[in-house]
């Protein structure tokens, strides 16, 4: 796969960052809410959206997968143009503990898994491989788990996990209505277009899994010593992370994002359909109108590296809470 960037994205980009574009730039560091979300910059352009790459190059870089994991990638097809038309704020990084623990104090919102008494899921090393189908040390769903407790350390740095969708919603509305300004999760192209950051390779980083290393918190040999039966999807690397890790841990991509592989899968509006890139508007897609399955981006700590490419696409019904999946805001520009 070639790594070269998308002109009108790199165009745009150097416009923001020398000043020729026409628009105010923002320092990215200069606009932190008041939870204390910082947020990124992000200009309008044009980008490639989703994957066509052929099983055969990707076995090329992935000899340890099954050839069969291959040929189930029909919904990162076909590839196509998107155009974002409005420049957002996104999160310079996923909602942490903190950040999500102010909110629910200022709020008096009560998380799904509280709310329901049914919790979430946690990481238990005891338990018992053979007692489940995933044949992990996942657990659940179980009232000890939460956002507060998925198992393993976590402080406020950290990437909050254990979110249904709807805490994430929560989360936006309460910030729109106490800062007069739109908060939401970004649309599945507006993420992926921020990922990218002007790429066209598998990774921010570049097409080698390794190259995941220096910008990424995935499936390592730290991670894999908690599973051993599938160390050989693990990176070579070792990043002292066998769990999240505070957030910005990494180097950010090309747009001063922190994470968008890695840490925490990531929420994002849309819901799934196999067969939506085929239909897929230029411009601002929004995902399909209905379906029973929302799309989650990015990979986390436990995501083999073949996995956290950018045009992967995975899902959750909206009400799952889990050990692996957490968020990240869009913040707009103007009135809600």
């Amino acid at each position: 796969m070639k790594g070269k960037p998308v002109l009108r994205v790199f165009i745009l980009l150097c416009g923001v960052l020398f000043g020729a574009s026409g628009v105010q730039a923002a320092d990215p560091a200069a606009l932190v809410n008041r939870l204390g979300m910082p947020f990124v910059w992000v200009p309008a352009g044009e980008f490639m959206m989703g994957s066509d790459e052929s099983p055969d190059a990707l076995a090329a870089d992935f000899p340890q997968y099954e050839r069969s994991r291959f040929l189930k990638l029909d919904d990162e097809a076909p590839v196509h143009r998107v155009r974002i038309t409005h420049p957002f704020y996104l999160g310079k990084t996923e909602v942490t503990v903190g950040q999500f623990r102010r909110f629910i104090e200022a709020s008096g919102y009560v998380a799904e898994s509280d709310r329901d008494g049914t919790g979430a899921y946690g990481y238990n090393p005891d338990y018992d491989p053979a007692t489940t189908e995933r044949g992990d040390a996942f657990e659940g769903r179980n009232p000890k788990y939460s956002w507060r407790n998925p198992g393993f350390p976590q402080t406020d740095e950290h990437p909050v996990v254990n979110i249904t969708y709807a805490d994430a919603l929560a989360l936006a509305a309460w910030l729109s209505k106490t800062e007069g300004v739109r908060y939401r999760l970004p649309t599945e192209a507006e993420w992926e277009y921020a990922c990218r950051a002007g790429s066209r390779s598998r990774f921010a980083s570049g097409d080698a899994p390794e190259s995941l290393a220096r910008l990424a918190n995935v499936f390592d040999a730290d991670a894999a010593v908690n599973w051993r039966k599938w160390q050989a999807f693990a990176l070579k690397s070792h990043d002292g992370y066998p769990f999240t890790a505070p957030v910005a841990s990494f180097a950010p991509n090309a747009f001063g994002l922190y994470d968008m592989h890695g840490n925490a899968w990531e929420w994002v509006a849309d819901w799934h359909a196999d067969d939506y890139y085929a239909n897929s508007p230029l411009e601002d897609p929004q995902g399909p109108a209905s379906g029973t399955v929302r799309v989650r981006r990015g990979g986390s700590w436990h995501t083999w590296p073949f996995y956290a490419r950018a045009g992967f696409r995975n899902w959750n019904t909206p009400e799952t809470r889990y050990t692996l999946l957490g968020m990240r805001l869009l913040r707009e520009l103007g009135e809600p």
